[in-house]
């Protein structure tokens, strides 16, 4: 039986993602991170804390990120492993 990961971790996992979508974007576009903090009006130590994926993203930065990349952030909500039971009969 494998290990059930805590919430933490997916919450971890799915913060890395993002951080690792908005750097395959901007190596695909060839953006660098001075730029994206030029066109953010931030500091480049300040994209760096936001591209580290230790930082506790909020939606208004996510959206503050895309907006200067020109680009849009997708995401879908599916159920969960176990979901059935996250919610029982109420």
């Amino acid at each position: 039986m494998a290990p059930r990961h805590s919430s933490r971790d997916e919450v971890g996992a799915f913060a890395q993602q993002v951080v690792d979508e908005i750097t395959w974007y901007m190596r695909e576009h060839k953006i660098s991170r001075a730029d994206l903090a030029a066109a953010m009006g931030v500091s480049a130590g300040r994209v760096s804390q936001i591209l580290s994926g230790d930082e506790n993203l909020t939606l208004r930065t996510l959206g503050a990120v895309t907006d200067a990349l020109g680009a849009r952030l997708e995401f879908t909500l599916g159920d969960a492993e176990g979901a059935a039971d996250a919610f029982p009969d109420t």
